[in-house]
């Protein structure tokens, strides 16, 4: 009964991520410690829902979809959870980057009003597709579509890397998501095309004006990327990846959108969201007997299927 309603409540909050942005459009988102000692694995008791597979002769893993599925949207509320838990264990290593961000964005406030002067002055100068790229890849309905396609990919497919990829970048995307939002109304930042200044706040008020901080299409495009990078071992293919994600920020600078201030904490905080769910997804793994998501397990008698990147864009590759 935990389970229905903890898996009820994330499912809300999914369609609360993706359809609250939209006053947006009114206006021109490493330790690899596997030590669990100090944070506990799940508060929604997972291990007592991890369903057991089957195997083939082979030794990989049949691909039971509702079984994939279910332990899936398990391990999604657990990450969406974990995003908002995880400052309660944080050690003295955690608060020094606090403190490094909080005095990284004090300095890039102080110049936000000569940044962002200085973007809206070459907005006509920048090129009509980087300034639709950013608007689209940004949005919450592509987003969601992106990663949808990779998480149903790998479920029908049965490829644990595609799966695990699309769990982390939709979890990630859902935990920044809400805590955008609800940063947005709290804080009610007057955007730079509002003609207010940096310093005009206005919270809880519904004028998309007063929606500046953070920004959603920032927050979900680098996560989205952010997420996506960390499958690759490759620094150009990693370099490329982020690169695309950036252009995001940088199309809703140039439109007046946002402070540089304000992608930039939006950026940081998407980073540190994703590393903490892949975090929690490799501990749960650990604890786990039959390894949910074994990367290393391949079917030498059928396709194997792996993401891809290159200069033309992102896919997947089959290889026999």
């Amino acid at each position: 009964m935990k389970r229905r309603k903890a898996l009820t409540v994330f499912a809300i909050l999914i369609s609360f991520t993706l359809f609250a942005q939209q006053d947006s459009l009114i206006v021109n988102n490493t330790s690899d410690s596997l030590i669990a000692d100090k944070d506990s694995v799940s508060l929604l008791h997972l291990d007592e829902t991890v369903p057991k597979y089957s195997f083939t002769e082979n030794g990989n893993r049949k691909n039971d979809i509702w079984g994939h599925f279910k332990y899936d949207l398990v391990t999604m509320a657990g990450g969406f959870g974990n995003a908002f838990t995880r400052p309660l264990s944080w050690e003295k290593k955690d608060y020094i980057r606090l403190g490094a961000t909080v005095a990284t964005i004090g300095m890039i406030y102080l110049a936000d009003e000569d940044i962002s002067r200085a973007f809206i002055r070459n907005r006509e100068n920048a090129p009509n597709v980087l300034k639709k790229f950013g608007w689209y890849f940004g949005s919450p309905q592509i987003n969601y579509g992106i990663t949808g396609a990779v998480y149903v990919t790998g479920l029908l497919i049965n490829n644990e890397k595609l799966r695990r990829t699309g769990v982390l970048m939709i979890t990630a995307a859902s935990a920044t998501g809400a805590i955008q939002q609800i940063s947005k109304s709290a804080t009610g930042r007057a955007r730079p095309g509002a003609g207010f200044g940096k310093h005009f706040f206005k919270p809880y008020g519904r004028d998309a004006n007063f929606r500046s901080f953070p920004s959603g299409h920032t927050v979900l495009s680098i996560t989205t990327s952010y997420a996506l990078s960390k499958q690759f071992e490759n620094p150009w293919v990693k370099g490329g990846i982020l690169a695309v994600g950036s252009v995001v920020p940088v199309s809703r600078l140039l439109e007046g959108a946002h402070w540089f201030s304000d992608v930039t904490l939006s950026a940081i905080m998407s980073i540190a969201i994703v590393e903490g769910i892949d975090k929690f997804m490799k501990r749960k793994e650990k604890y786990e007997e039959d390894k949910k998501y074994n990367l290393k397990q391949q079917n030498k008698n059928k396709i194997a299927w792996d993401i891809n990147a290159g200069p033309l864009g992102i896919g997947f590759v089959g290889r026999f």
